[in-house]
């Protein structure tokens, strides 16, 4: 049997600065397929090309991937300002309904980045949109100098709920990321729950309450260092498990996940 697939959200770009491409980081593609042990599958996030029903029946999980464009503000019923920055409408008119759809269904989905912010926006919440700009709160920017080692490097800790899932996921309630972020939640969406914030209070990682499937999802970058990291490898360990169980036909509530050996 064929590993199950997951679809990589992708987002739109131009090649030295012209050519139009739907683009997709490699290390999204090697997290899924190392760690999750799943086959990924970019998806050009745009309703011309595909429907959500469509992509529900090709895909067994989807991967809410990170990307430079926000959510447009219109989405949570805010106006347009310059802080809010570059947007990508297509991906806003495929992910969000998808979202809604996967909670309903039980359809396994990771949020990483702007998936997490997604996921709240597709459930009614809103977005901040600067973080470093409200009083308390540090920059949660990536460093826009330095390698790549440095701009992913680990800057502050995540603490979560003594009883939640990301806790009995990771065997600790506090843990390092990284962070490469400008947005963040303002408000929670229905049934959304923040169970990790940073030092500042700034929202990190959630899950939606009584969802039938896997949703946990972060505001970090787990798929930077997916194989090697202890932090990140076990949320795509446990996000693969939970795509093998819907593969079988089967849901996994977030009540269920625990920590795995892998």
């Amino acid at each position: 049997m064929t590993r199950p697939v997951v679809g990589i959200i992708g987002n739109s770009a131009l090649l030295n600065d012209s050519y139009p491409a739907h683009a997709g980081g490699v290390m999204n593609s090697q997290a899924v397929a190392q760690v999750a042990d799943c086959i990924p599958l970019l998806i050009p996030a745009d309703p011309r090309y595909m429907t959500v029903p469509e992509l529900l029946e090709v895909c067994d999980g989807f991967l809410l991937t990170g990307g430079r464009p926000n959510v447009h503000p219109s989405e949570y019923g805010e106006e347009e300002t310059p802080a809010h920055g570059a947007f990508d409408r297509s991906r806003d008119a495929i992910t969000l309904p998808l979202i809604r759809a996967c909670v309903e269904r039980g359809q396994p989905f990771f949020g990483i980045c702007r998936g997490f912010q997604e996921v709240n926006v597709a459930l009614g919440g809103t977005l901040y949109p600067e973080i470093r700009d409200l009083p308390g709160r540090m920059n949660h920017r990536m460093p826009p100098d330095g390698t790549l080692e440095e701009k992913f490097e680990l800057r502050h800790t995540v603490r979560f709920s003594d009883d939640g899932p990301f806790t009995r996921l990771f065997g600790a309630p506090e843990v390092m990321t990284n962070s490469l972020h400008g947005q963040g939640i303002k408000t929670p969406g229905k049934s959304v729950v923040v169970d990790g914030v940073a030092p500042d209070g700034t929202a990190e990682a959630l899950y939606v309450d009584g969802a039938p499937g896997f949703t946990l999802s972060v505001q970090w970058h787990p798929e930077w260092n997916a194989a090697n990291d202890p932090v990140s490898r076990p949320l795509f360990c446990a996000f693969g498990e939970a795509v093998r169980a819907w593969r079988k036909g089967l849901a996994q509530p977030v009540a269920g996940v625990a920590r795995l050996s892998a």
